[in-house]
């Protein structure tokens, strides 16, 4: 894993300390008498996670999101605006693997059905790589595209924590309660199963030694028949993951009717 070169953050807090004491250095020597350093503030642990989170300076890295509905994985490459997404949902006559590929304002779609029916050749979906266009697609959400460096949306949940403490090193823990700060719901849905959950929501999180948020953990309690959960989110392989880039006419079709059938609904 490489070293993070997106903490502006910190950056810039360093910076300001430097100055002050640099100041202060130049006044002493401006004196006979010796001013004693101000201390330079402690830290604030929630400024430090919200500059862990991954940024569009950032190299390209793995990321993984879980919770009671199922996991999704991918790449994330900030440098090509580029994501790849891929989920795994289960019947049970089959199970549906479907991934996705956004370059910018470009997307594509893999699809591959696995069961004891061959439902990928009675639906006639190709098995390799179909582009997509937006104009057949009904609906604004119904085709994902790059939205930026965050597919857990570990800033929001950050920002809306509070009684955030840091503890043994590149661990903190908080709260979040989600009837105090309601658009937070609004942003993690289709990503989170949060369900009724109301309250406080205990937080916990992991900064590695190069910076970068590693883990993030929202602890979601039981409500009516819904047993207790959690939402993950984990950001890995900084400058390891690939490059996200466009596919070339020989390495993926256009999707045929039968692909926007099922992203239609």
């Amino acid at each position: 894993m490489t070293q993070r070169t997106g903490t502006t953050a910190t950056t810039r807090r360093l910076a300001a300390v430097a100055a002050a004491l640099l100041a202060a250095t130049m006044v002493a020597g401006c004196d006979d008498e010796t001013t004693p350093e101000a201390a330079p503030p402690p830290p604030d642990p929630k400024q430090e996670l919200l500059a862990a989170v991954p940024g569009e300076q950032d190299p390209a890295f793995r990321f993984t999101t879980s919770d009671a509905s199922g996991d999704v994985s991918g790449v994330v490459d900030p440098t090509n605006r580029g994501m790849d997404i891929d989920t795994v949902t289960k019947d049970k006559d089959f199970t549906l693997e479907m991934s996705f590929r956004m370059v910018e304002s470009r997307t594509w779609m893999k699809v591959n059905f696995k069961g004891a029916k061959d439902i990928q050749k009675l639906m006639k979906l190709p098995t390799k790589w179909m582009a997509l266009d937006p104009a057949k697609i009904e609906g604004p959400d119904s085709l994902p595209t790059y939205e930026g460096t965050d597919p857990g949306n570990a800033d929001a949940i950050i920002r809306a924590a509070t009684d955030v403490q840091a503890g043994e090193p590149g661990t903190y823990t908080g709260v979040v309660d989600l009837s105090a700060v309601p658009e937070l719901a609004d942003a993690l849905e289709g990503v989170a199963t949060l369900g009724d959950a109301a309250g406080q929501l205990p937080l916990s999180a992991v900064v590695g030694a190069d910076g970068n948020l590693s883990s993030l953990t929202l602890e979601i309690p039981a409500a009516g028949k819904k047993k207790a959960s959690e939402y993950v989110v984990e950001y890995f392989d900084f400058g390891a993951a690939p490059e996200v880039v466009p596919f070339t006419e020989e390495q993926a079709q256009q999707a045929p009717t039968a692909a926007y059938d099922l992203l239609n609904g």
